[in-house]
């Protein structure tokens, strides 16, 4: 059945907040979108599907490089993002069809996908087996996956840094292991064991290390807004003092990561490659 802990996440704070975001986050994890991009012949006529495909910005960009009979779907379970990503479409001028739902239970066409991306958005299916067998029924044979997602939490010191810098003064949920969220594939064997159970084959889980940046003039913001810290700061029972004090300690631990006017960071990701036959 439907996670609904997260539709009320992504459809609440936390996507008005990747709504809000979505420059800098575009920024941010644009070397993930161009690799995926890479792997899609320019002009190629394909139907592709990207899941978890939030303001579309990966989708946007396959739409720009396909042929005339090329053909991409996005679809993600948080209507304000879909909602920004349909915005975004019209003003470039580019037919994507978006669509709200949770592509574990969204009756996608059999056979009807050349190609199944993912930039991030694998992470948060409460049932991965369910999802991924969902998919594959989706592509044609011979159809490719190729999703990215985040391996372990130490291995990403970027993406753990506010969390780590404000828990003298926040109560923040533990992260469990397996469980959706951000790191839930941070398990290599866990990931080729899903995507088999989910009836894919040809199946390789390979590291991913990508640099990454956005401008140090946005750090406050993204600070502010994303990950468990910033729902955390923009609860309203939260006091002004103990708000201060977070964004400082945290802005202070993000200095190793500050190169003059930009901060970067490696992305140690999985990249997933599957096919359906």
């Amino acid at each position: 059945m439907t996670d609904t802990s997260q539709h009320a996440l992504w459809n609440g704070p936390a996507g008005e907040a990747w709504v809000e975001a979505q420059r800098i986050l575009d920024q941010m994890f644009a070397p993930l979108a161009t690799h995926l991009l890479e792997a899609i012949p320019p002009g190629d006529d394909l139907h592709v599907l990207d899941v978890g495909c939030g303001t579309g910005a990966v989708a946007l960009a396959i739409a720009g490089q396909l042929g005339p009979q090329g053909r991409v779907t996005g679809v993600d379970i948080s209507a304000p993002m879909i909602a920004l990503a349909r915005e975004r479409a019209q003003r470039a001028g580019l037919a994507v069809d978006f669509i709200v739902a949770d592509a574990q239970q969204h009756a996608f066409a059999p056979g009807s996908l050349d190609r199944i991306v993912s930039r991030f958005g694998v992470m948060f299916f409460d049932d991965p087996v369910q999802a991924f067998g969902q998919l594959q029924r989706a592509a044609k044979r011979g159809g490719e996956l190729q999703a990215l997602a985040w391996r372990r939490p130490d291995e990403n010191a970027f993406m753990t840094t506010a969390e780590r810098a404000a828990a003298p003064w926040l109560q923040l949920p533990p992260r469990s292991p397996g469980a959706p969220g951000q790191f839930a594939f941070a398990d290599q064997a866990r990931v080729e064991q899903m995507l088999s159970d989910g009836g894919w084959e040809d199946i390789e889980v390979l590291p991913l290390d990508v640099v990454c940046r956005i401008d140090r003039a946005d750090l406050a913001t993204y600070v502010a807004l994303l990950g468990p810290v910033g729902s955390a700061l923009r609860a309203p029972d939260l006091d002004g003092a103990t708000r201060t004090q977070v964004l400082e300690a945290v802005m202070a631990a993000f200095a190793p990561f500050i190169e003059g006017d930009a901060v970067t960071f490696t992305a140690a990701c999985w990249e997933v490659r599957a096919r359906a036959w």
